[in-house]
């Protein structure tokens, strides 16, 4: 399948086009507007991925101008503005979908592979012929059950012919459909290579050497099958070694633009360097601003989610036009002091989490399974316990979701995950919903939560809201996990902040001393430190200097929370190296977010 990026952030757009080109896609590249409209005008893409700041033209004119002239190709927006507003623009302007930078590229594979799903549903998912069988999510063929070893064109070639396979194919339609257009076009002899290549590991695998025949004067096809159709099979799941190739590429990539990344940086410390003298012109101010934006939209997709945000915030203060103040010019330059600091730590990895459905209802299965293409979940499927107590030694699934219906001991395993160290955990689903009465439907459910079951679902619903309730169950098992430090010689503050986080399943410490400060921060080992500024003895201002003087601790997240924060204050909390600060008297929701953000980020 063909599929053009339209995006002016050449880093992230070849990181991009080279995890795509691993999945078997053919990708071409536009730097703005209107050379993706000049490819769109003679190259037929299956898919297109469209930023929406661009130059020339911009994202949103450039979808609407295509769905005017009568373009039916998929598009999937790529926007850095997380706000509703935008995407309702977006969608309006006749995109079918869209994702927000940063993104994991695990997630935004999901996300092309649900679009292009949805946009061939004549298609079978496992396509067909005779007995060939091509899985495009695992990228495996077989001929009668015999695994083929096909090279990358290959595997295209074949994934053409059976996707079109009452079509002929010229080699130079082949050529046109195969291969991108940044590279030079190969030889038509090339193609003719290709094909024999492809008949003779065919023929040895058992298949008749015209399985492709040759249409003399016209091209090649699929030979006609005699007494037989091409029918559909369930989608299998992603295979793990081709995901571990996805995952191998990106990391590549990402080490790729940490070397190149320096020179953005440098553009956004001249722009500083010239706001503080008062003499930034408005050409260095755009070039910053779109520098500042590229990072913010790739930063996080490399690993690197807080420079994603640091960034954003960077991009802000320099679209500001009118001359701004001594206190935001010291808070810009500690924004790119942390910027650094930042990308000289180790990358966030990103992974999916991995869902196991123990179930063997198959319409159920494929309905979940399809519905996870389009959240950051991979789904692992047994169809017995013993199936899924193997699967779960082997790959530590991070939830399961268990169907009560599929054997009679089944409450035994939730048990088992539930004592498990570190636990695993589960959720029911089961048709289970006429029961003959009240005290049996509420017995069944007391022994699902006595066994140590998370949730208990009806099969009827929605397979979302199947995935938002396993989704909430995955937050609350990381969040669980954190421990959270909070030191302020105010009594009431930390009864107030324990009264706050508790009810979440934080592991709290509290500390009213500061000169207990160290023994307690290394016996506890927390994830998150809070810390007031005003306290006796020493204040929260050094204790985070300490932290950051040391090699241990050094990264730790650390939030203050004060009663006045003045513009003086922030300039400290923010030249020490803390991650965030706020009011005493923020909202409590407002509160809550923001240190699960620090946390999340941890």
């Amino acid at each position: 399948m063909r599929i053009l990026l339209v995006e002016d952030d050449d880093l992230l757009a070849q990181a991009v086009a080279t995890a795509l080109t691993k999945q078997n896609y053919v990708v071409d590249i536009a730097v703005d507007g209107e050379a993706g409209w000049e490819l769109i005008n003679v190259c037929n893409y299956d898919l297109i991925l469209l930023d929406i700041v661009l130059p020339k033209l911009d994202g949103i004119s450039l979808c609407r101008q295509l769905r005017q002239s009568g373009y039916q190709m998929l598009i999937l927006l790529l926007t850095a503005k997380d706000t509703k507003t935008d995407k309702v623009i977006g969608l309006d302007a006749g995109a079918d979908d869209y994702v927000v930078k940063p993104f994991d590229f695990q997630e935004l594979s999901a996300r092309i592979r649900a679009l292009l799903r949805r946009g061939n549903t004549s298609l079978p998912p496992v396509l067909e012929w005779g007995e060939l069988r091509l899985d495009p999510s695992t990228c495996e063929v077989t001929y009668a059950d015999i695994s083929l070893n096909l090279t990358a064109k290959e595997f295209s070639l074949l994934d053409l012919f059976l996707r079109n396979n009452q079509r002929i194919f010229s080699r130079s339609t082949i050529v046109d459909q195969l291969w991108s257009t940044e590279k030079d076009p190969p030889e038509e002899n090339t193609i003719k290579s290709h094909i024999k290549s492809l008949r003779q590991k065919l023929k040895a695998a058992g298949a008749n050497y015209d399985f492709i025949e040759t249409v003399y004067g016209m091209g090649y096809r699929l030979k006609a099958l005699e007494n037989e159709q091409s029918c559909p099979k369930p989608e299998s799941e992603i295979d793990l070694n081709q995901q571990q190739i996805l995952l191998t590429a990106i990391a590549q990539d990402r080490e790729n633009f940490k070397d190149k990344v320096g020179s953005r940086i440098a553009v956004l410390k001249l722009a500083a360097d010239a706001l503080r003298k008062g003499k930034l012109d408005a050409q260095l101010r755009q070039k910053a601003e779109q520098e500042a934006h590229k990072l913010a939209g790739s930063l996080g997709s490399f690993g690197f989610p807080k420079g994603s945000l640091l960034a954003n915030e960077i991009g802000d203060l320099l679209q500001n036009k009118k001359p701004i103040s001594q206190v935001k010019c010291f808070y810009l330059d500690n924004l790119l002091m942390e910027l650094q600091r930042e990308l000289e730590k180790t990358p966030v990895e990103q992974t999916q989490s991995l869902l196991l459905v123990i179930s063997n209802d198959q319409q159920v299965v494929e309905e979940l399974r399809n519905e996870a293409e389009n959240q950051e979940l991979q789904v692992k499927i047994a169809t017995n316990i013993a199936t899924a107590r193997s699967i779960i030694i082997s790959l530590n699934p991070d939830v399961v979701l268990l169907d009560l219906d599929i054997e009679k001991d089944s409450l035994k395993l939730i048990t088992e995950l539930s004592q498990r160290s570190p636990q695993i955990p589960v959720l029911i689903f089961t048709e289970r919903n006429d029961f003959s009465d009240a005290w049996g439907g509420l017995r069944l459910r007391l022994e699902v939560a006595r066994s140590g079951g998370r949730a208990f679902l009806q099969k009827s619903m929605p397979p979302s809201q199947i995935l938002e309730s396993v989704a909430q169950v995955l937050q609350q098992n990381r969040i669980t996990e954190a421990r959270v430090m909070v030191v302020d010689d105010d009594a009431q503050a930390l009864t107030v902040i324990r009264q706050t986080l508790e009810p979440l399943g934080l592991t709290l410490k509290t500390l009213e001393d500061p000169r207990d400060f160290w023994d307690t921060l290394t016996e506890f080992s927390p994830d998150l430190l809070i810390l007031d500024v005003e306290m006796p003895h020493i204040n929260g201002i050094e204790l985070c200097q300490v932290v950051r003087n040391d090699p241990y601790w050094k990264l730790l997240p650390v939030l203050f929370l004060v009663d006045n924060l003045s513009a003086d204050i922030v300039e400290q909390i923010f030249a020490i190296g803390a991650d965030d600060c706020m009011n005493k008297n923020i909202k409590q929701s407002q509160l809550i977010t923001r240190i699960l953000n620090c946390i999340n980020r941890r």
